[in-house]
């Protein structure tokens, strides 16, 4: 279910996933923070805000006249753990005092 058909946070797909993992209390996570504040479990990964800056960059390199080929792949450079404490009730999951306290935010 990591596809962006899926899990792109504010999309109507992303919606019904949230729905049915609901309905099924299925303990979710994804690769993107923003689908825990949505409702999943829990989300790791970099925040979409940051993926299309880096991506604004590169384009912005390219527009400038740099060789697409010259450009070196980049890597995000902050990754962001989220954890749904309610989310977590809701299914009947408890998450390890050591999962929360690593995390950089959680919603409870």
């Amino acid at each position: 279910m990591a596809t962006p058909l899926f899990s792109v946070p504010g999309s109507r797909n992303n919606q019904i996933v949230m729905e049915r993992i609901a309905a099924v209390r299925l303990p979710a996570i994804f690769q993107w923070p923003e689908t825990a504040e949505a409702g999943a479990l829990a989300g790791y990964g970099p925040r979409f805000a940051d993926m299309y800056r880096q991506r604004a960059r590169i384009a912005v390199k390219i527009l400038r006249g740099a060789k697409p080929a010259d450009i070196p792949v980049e890597i995000p450079d902050r990754y962001e753990l989220v954890i749904n404490l309610k989310a977590a009730k809701a299914i009947g999951h408890e998450v390890p005092a050591g999962l929360v306290l690593r995390a950089d935010e959680v919603i409870e």
